[in-house]
C-alpha cells in the first residue's frame, strides 16, 4: 500500500477535512485523562496549519445511541484540549454534517482549525450512509486519512467520504502512514528472524494473525490465557484456567501446521484466586493441579522467550503473557517487554494491552513503533484488506 501522504498535496488557501482518531478517555468530570491520540495527530493538523491550509476534523467517541447529541460523548473537551496542545483556538460544530457545520468551514480562514462534533451522534456514521457522507464531503477540497484506529472499519466517514469525494485528493495522514509502513510493508518483507508474539485471553481473537504469520514467521512465541487451549489439546491439565474447551481441535490443527514454529510456555504462574497478595506456584505448564489457574508464563518460559527475542531481526508482539495488571502476574509481560526493547530488532508493538503495558513500563521509546490501533493491528497482522485505505490515491511511479 504505497500512499500519497498529505506532505505531497498543496494545501494553500485549501480546505482539508481529515479523520482522526479522538476517542479518547474521559472522566465523569468530562476532562481528558489520556491525550495521547491527540498528541498523535498533530503533526499531520500542524503540516496543514503551516502551509496554509485549514483542517476540518471529525472523530467519533464512544458508542452514542446514534440518534442525536449525548453530552458524555461531546467532542467539546477535545476541541478545549486540542486547542492548548496546538496553541491556538480550536472552532467547534455543535453539529457532524448540516447547515452550522457548512456555514463554518465556508467561513475558514487559512490555518484555522475547525473541529465537528461526534461523527456517531448521526445514525448515518455506523451505517456508511452515502446522504450523511456527501454532507461532509461538501465541506472541503481534500480528504485526508488519519485515523488508523477505525482503518478496519466502513463507516461513512472512513469510505464513504473519500468515494464522494472522487476526483479530489484523498491521501493519508503521517500516523497512518507510519501504521502502514511497519504493520505493513515490514511485515511483508521481513529481516530474519522473524519473531511473533501473541498473547491474550483467547486463541478465537488470534485465529486469523496465527494462521496469516505461521506463514511469515520463523517462530511465533504464545502466551497468556491463550496458551491453555493449546496446552489442553496437547492433553495436559489446566486446573480452573481460563480456556476455550470447544477450540482444541483448531489448537490441534495449528499445532500441526506450526510444528517447531509454534511455542508454548513450558511453565506457568498459577494461583487459585486472581487477586494481590495471593500465594503463587510455579508448575510445569500442563500439570496445574485442579483448584489452581494459570495466571502467567513462569521464569523459564520467559528465559526461552527472551533468547528467541534476543536472536530476532524483526518483531511484533500482539496481547500480554499474563494478568499484567496485577503483579505478581506482570512478570512474563515485563520481561518479554524488557527483551523486545534491548534487542536490535525491527519492533512492532500492535496496540491494545501490549501498548499499556510498554507504556507503563516507560519503553515506548526503545521500540520501533507503538500501534494506536488494537482492533485495526489485529486486522493488518491477519492481512485483511482495508477498504478505507486501498480507495485513497497511490503515489505515482515513474518509469
Amino acid at each position: 500500500m504505497n500512499k500519497k501522504t498529505i506532505a505531497e498535496i498543496n494545501v494553500k488557501n485549501k480546505k482539508v477535512l481529515v479523520r482522526v482518531d479522538f476517542n479518547v478517555p474521559l472522566n465523569k468530570q468530562g476532562v481528558i485523562t489520556d491525550d495521547r491520540r491527540l498528541q498523535m495527530a498533530l503533526p499531520t493538523i500542524q503540516s496543514i496549519i503551516k502551509r496554509g491550509g485549514s483542517p476540518i476534523l471529525m472523530s467519533h467517541l464512544g458508542r452514542p445511541k446514534g440518534q442525536g447529541y449525548e453530552k458524555e460523548y461531546s467532542l467539546l473537551p477535545i476541541a478545549k484540549r486540542l486547542g492548548e496542545l496546538l496553541g491556538q483556538k480550536v472552532l467547534f460544530s455543535s453539529e457532524v454534517a448540516g447547515e452550522e457545520s457548512q456555514a463554518k468551514a465556508d467561513a475558514l480562514q487559512s490555518g484555522e482549525v475547525l473541529l465537528l462534533e461526534n461523527l456517531r451522534f448521526d445514525c448515518g456514521e455506523k451505517a456508511g450512509d452515502d446522504v450523511f457522507a456527501s454532507k461532509l464531503a461538501q465541506l472541503a477540497d481534500v480528504y485526508c486519512n488519519d485515523a488508523f484506529g477505525t482503518c478496519h472499519r466502513t463507516d461513512a466517514s472512513m469510505v464513504a467520504v473519500p468515494q464522494a469525494m472522487e476526483g479530489q485528493p484523498r491521501v493519508v495522514g503521517f500516523l497512518v502512514a507510519k501504521e502502514i509502513k511497519y504493520l505493513s510493508q515490514t511485515i511483508s518483507n521481513p529481516a530474519r528472524p522473524f519473531v511473533a508474539i501473541l498473547g491474550g485471553a483467547k486463541v478465537s481473537d488470534k485465529i486469523g494473525v496465527i494462521e496469516n504469520l505461521l506463514d511469515k514467521c520463523d517462530s511465533i512465541l504464545i502466551g497468556g490465557a491463550m496458551a491453555n487451549t493449546f496446552i489442553l489439546a496437547q492433553g495436559g491439565t489446566v486446573g480452573t484456567s481460563l480456556v476455550e474447551e470447544e477450540k482444541q481441535e483448531l489448537a490441534r490443527e495449528l499445532i500441526a501446521k506450526g510444528k517447531e514454529k509454534l511455542v508454548l510456555p513450558i511453565d506457568v504462574q498459577s494461583a487459585q484466586k486472581l487477586e494481590a497478595n495471593v500465594s503463587v506456584q510455579t508448575t510445569p505448564a500442563g500439570q496445574i493441579p485442579d483448584g489452581f489457574m494459570a495466571l502467567d508464563i513462569g521464569a523459564e518460559s520467559a528465559k526461552k522467550y527472551s533468547q528467541i527475542i534476543a536472536s530476532a531481526k524483526t518483531v511484533v508482539w500482539n496481547g500480554p503473557m499474563g494478568v499484567f495488571e496485577l503483579p505478581p502476574f506482570d512478570r512474563g509481560t515485563e520481561t518479554v517487554a524488557k527483551a523486545i526493547a534491548n534487542s536490535k530488532a525491527t519492533s512492532i508493538i500492535g496496540g491494545g494491552d501490549s501498548a499499556a503495558a510498554i507504556g507503563q513500563l516507560g519503553l515506548t521509546e526503545a521500540v520501533s513503533h507503538v500501534s494506536t490501533g488494537g482492533g485495526a493491528s489485529l486486522a493488518m497482522l491477519e492481512g485483511r484488506p482495508f477498504v478505507a485505505v486501498e480507495l485513497l490515491d497511490e503515489v505515482e511511479v515513474s518509469c
